[in-house]
């Protein structure tokens, strides 16, 4: 591997690692033009396996606006990411898949020391990404929920 071949990789990681960090920050901020963005048109989203629904992303962002509705103190945090980058016998491709897990706290208000989020889930996800003209986009990206808690919730 050349030193611009190499360059260019860690390049495309790191604007991989842009991407799914935009993805976390505009979904824990509820901004759904932003989250729209970050993928391709015909770009799709499946939230099924978290409880969801299943669609474009614009659709998926309607969803994910109106069932967050309720938490509107949130944070999405994505991390062990593990990318892996299409290699055409040395050279990066135009594909990436990113696997990684995800937390994601959530309330009706702020926690101060005495509230505590009222819905605490955590689960995997799975990025399959494409190099565009503006830069690498989301293609797909499927959700698997691992676990949920709600404290204070009765057990059962």
């Amino acid at each position: 591997m050349t030193q611009r071949v190499a360059l260019a990789t860690v390049m495309d990681r790191l604007s991989i690692d842009a991407v799914i960090t935009d993805y976390a920050v505009a979904w824990g901020d509820g901004v759904w033009q932003d989250y729209g963005a970050l993928f391709t048109p015909d770009g799709r989203a499946d939230y099924r396996g978290a409880g969801g629904a299943e669609g474009r992303a614009a659709e998926a962002a309607g969803w994910l606006a109106e069932n967050l509705r309720a938490y509107p103190a949130r944070q999405h945090l994505i991390v062990n990411r593990r990318l892996d980058l299409q290699d055409l016998g040395g050279y990066p491709g135009d594909r990436a898949q990113v696997r990684a897990d995800y937390l994601s706290p959530a309330g009706p208000g702020a926690w101060d020391g005495e509230a505590a989020p009222a819905l605490v889930t955590g689960g995997g996800y799975v990025f399959e990404l494409v190099r565009t003209e503006p830069g690498w986009r989301i293609r797909t990206v499927t959700a698997h929920r691992k676990w949920r808690y709600a404290p204070g919730a009765a057990a059962g």
